[in-house]
């Protein structure tokens, strides 16, 4: 039986409550290694819900409008009408990070570069080779995606979603020297937020994250074995092709439940043709995110607590397409995810998908 059927056969055994077999998956693009064990789901407190998330204050909310004096001073804004910086008026405003993980000067007498080459050889300094480190130079930016007080992308109008995103795409621009931008989501304290109101983060890093640069190789890889091909190009295209992952497309993006998913319910947004950087122009996906984060909503009774990220493409990437990531955070990351770095999903992509296109 041939991948295809199997994965149909699989999602019509859950259906009828029947067990199916653990399987193991691998990310086309990643190379991530998951279990996908969907009878797991089904032992005790496997049921998976999103309880809603308590209403913000906006007294209490430094995000809201009318609260600027108690954030740092703005680094950029949308203000439809105009009006001074740090003031009420703005749909979308970006500042830096009152508590920043990097910083833009490193001290003067740090070093920079890592050893090229470590080894404990008679000469060469081990302490120096085994416990190196540098600054951590780069920027730390917020970007608060709406005035309104609301936890959720999915609370907002596609509109509002779609004028967030423009201003994630100005900010990384902004950071085109970075050797890597990185723009994440972090919704609800179960996911690393550590303010409710909607808002987005920025990392522009002074070097490639290591799973990025894997798939900057696998990417590579691809286009000299196809011959130029794009891998997540030609992944779309068989998806859609097979369509038991596909939860929804339009004019400019397609959404997927990923073959190799980590974490149930995990999408991915993609463009239909492709593009190496989300932040050159062209369609941000801003319609089918909020669409996503709607239908997840509709499925698990309330918007989950997630994490989504932004992949464009890093320094040095001749082949490469942007997408976006969807992770809910409805399972807790234990033993075998953190010590051996294989995911465990209880509930099958196809299923996942099956449900969400009816949500």
């Amino acid at each position: 039986m041939g991948r295809g059927r199997a994965a149909a056969a699989s999602v019509a055994a859950v259906e009828k409550g029947e067990r199916t077999a653990p399987e193991i998956r691998i990310d086309p693009l990643s190379g991530h290694r998951a279990i996908v064990a969907g009878a797991r789901a089904g032992r005790p407190g496997g049921g998976l819900r999103a309880v809603p998330a308590s209403a913000i204050d906006p007294a209490g909310d430094p995000f809201a409008e009318g609260n600027e004096d108690r954030t740092p001073p703005e680094l950029y804004a949308v203000r439809p009408a105009g009006g001074e910086p740090n003031a009420p008026g703005w749909i979308v405003r970006v500042v830096p990070n009152r508590y920043p993980a990097l910083m833009p000067d490193p001290p003067a007498e740090h070093e920079q570069e890592p050893p090229e080459n470590p080894s404990l050889r008679p000469g060469v300094n081990a302490s120096r080779d085994l416990f190196w480190s540098a600054p951590a130079t780069g920027s730390h930016e917020v970007i608060i995606n709406s005035p309104k007080p609301v936890v959720s992308l999915a609370a907002l109008t596609p509109e509002e979603v779609a004028t967030a995103m423009e201003v994630w795409r100005e900010r990384m621009r902004a950071h085109a020297e970075a050797a890597y931008v990185h723009m994440l989501v972090n919704e609800r304290t179960e996911a690393g937020a550590s303010l409710p109101h909607t808002h987005s983060q920025l990392y522009a890093l002074a070097f490639v994250p290591a799973a990025v640069a894997r798939e900057r190789e696998r990417f590579g890889a691809y286009a000299t074995r196809t011959m130029g091909g794009n891998l997540l190009a030609d992944l779309v295209q068989e998806e859609v092709r097979q369509r038991e992952r596909i939860v929804a497309i339009d004019g400019e993006t397609v959404l997927i439940a990923p073959y190799g998913a980590r974490v149930p319910y995990q999408l991915m947004i993609a463009p239909r043709r492709p593009r190496r950087k989300f932040e050159d122009d062209g369609p941000t996906g801003a319609h089918m995110l909020h669409t996503a984060l709607s239908k997840l909503a509709r499925k698990l009774g309330a918007s989950p607590p997630l994490n989504l990220w932004v992949r464009t493409a890093p320094s040095g990437a001749e082949y490469f397409c942007w997408r976006i990531d969807i992770l809910p955070r409805l399972t807790h990351l234990a033993g075998l995810e953190l010590g051996a770095g294989v995911n465990l999903n209880i509930v099958a992509p196809e299923q996942a998908a099956a449900e969400l296109r009816d949500a």
